[in-house]
């Protein structure tokens, strides 16, 4: 395969879901995953594993400096090599709260410019590891213009804005219809994954003859899934699709069982994050840990089980962490009682505070909270 006739665009706008309270300050690409990545080293990871050189990363204009903290160079991921074609392209809002419709024609100058045969596109909801070489090798032997990658899924992986698509006899596919309200719980659905394989020529010429508003390239390319002769790829790995809060804490958790997190993390493919050169995390003579997972440069005096605690965190003595996710920069004070919650980073929790979440839905701490008196889901007696 000629690698350098591969291009690939990620698309990240209006891509935030239910998750504001922790994409307040960063883009859902941006959003910390197993106490050490981004939901962004995936899709990069996911690209540069399969030796594409041409790169475009779109972004929503309030996203920069999230974006531009985590990937900088771009050197973890070889995007600084000379031989390589990255940008990053940041839309704009307008007057009405919406975003400016200036990335088409940017899109359209860098396929343009790529000079390549085939392009990538990929969202960033779907948090997984996948084989795009072998998709493309398949995709070069069709005569059809798109493929669309999916996965079989139940309806709890599914969210309200998710493609779901049928599979016709003819080989064909065509989108399945039907609200998430009637979704059968035992049944399961091919996911639209949101990742394209298509000719670079078609999608310019489809682009430039396209007179009607296109919020991103993903949901563009949704809309011609029933016009056109589409190949479909069925993805058998790891996949946890990021919508909501619970998503977001059930793909987390999941790390902490040995076959997804090997699964995701160590399959034949190498997945790439930021460096932090800091100490080892510290576990004092008194801590207690229990099926968890540490980033490095925290102070454990405390008992941890069933968590994932970020870089920077310090968790005094007698405090107590269960099933929950702490973010960076964490100060967890003592006798401090943690359940059920999602911290963001650099929140501090007085001494004696509770916050216990309920099992299928997690409280959240916003970044830079101060929490000095309990937090309780009502649910819980």
């Amino acid at each position: 395969m000629k690698t350098n006739r591969v291009s690939a665009i990620i698309d990240n706008v209006n891509c935030c879901g239910d998750l504001r309270d922790l994409t307040a300050h960063r883009p859902l690409a941006t959003l910390p995953f197993d106490c050490k990545y981004r939901l962004l080293d995936f899709q990069l990871s996911n690209v540069i594993n399969a030796n594409i050189q041409a790169l475009f990363l779109l972004m929503n204009h309030d996203d920069m400096q999230s974006v531009f903290d985590h990937i900088n160079g771009g050197k973890e991921w070889g995007l600084d090599s000379l031989r390589n074609k990255f940008i990053m392209h940041f839309s704009k809002k307008n007057s009405e709260d919406e975003y400016e419709q200036d990335f088409v024609s940017h899109v359209i100058d860098y396929l343009r410019k790529s000079s390549s045969e085939i392009t990538l596109i990929m969202g960033s909801k779907m948090l997984c590891n996948i084989d795009l070489k072998s998709i493309i090798k398949i995709h070069k032997q069709s005569s059809r213009n798109m493929t669309v990658v999916y996965k079989r899924v139940t309806s709890e992986n599914i969210s309200d804005d998710n493609l779901l698509i049928n599979l016709e006899s003819d080989k064909n596919i065509s989108i399945y219809n039907n609200s998430k309200a009637e979704l059968e719980l035992a049944e399961k659905y091919n996911l639209c994954m949101d990742i394209f394989i298509v000719k670079t020529q078609w999608l310019i010429e489809i682009l430039e003859n396209y007179d009607k508003k296109i919020e991103s390239i993903i949901k563009f390319l949704r809309e011609k899934i029933d016009n056109e002769a589409c190949m479909s790829y069925e993805y058998t790995g790891y996949l946890s699709n990021i919508y909501d809060i619970p998503s977001y804490y059930r793909a987390n958790m999941d790390m902490l069982q040995p076959s997804k997190f090997n699964s995701l993390l160590y399959s034949n493919q190498k997945i790439y994050t930021k460096l932090a050169n800091e100490v080892p995390t510290h576990y004092a003579q008194n801590s207690v840990v229990n099926n968890s997972q540490f980033a490095s440069g925290s102070i454990v005096d405390g008992t941890v089980v069933d968590s994932l605690i970020s870089r920077r965190c310090r968790i005094s003595e007698a405090a107590v962490i269960e099933h929950s996710i702490i973010m960076a920069s964490v100060n967890i004070k003592k006798n401090a009682y943690i359940k059920n919650a999602i911290l963001d980073k650099n929140v501090i929790v007085d001494e004696g505070v509770r916050i216990i979440g309920d099992d299928d839905n997690p409280i959240v701490i916003k970044k830079d909270s101060h929490i000095t008196n309990d937090i309780v889901d009502r649910r819980i007696s």
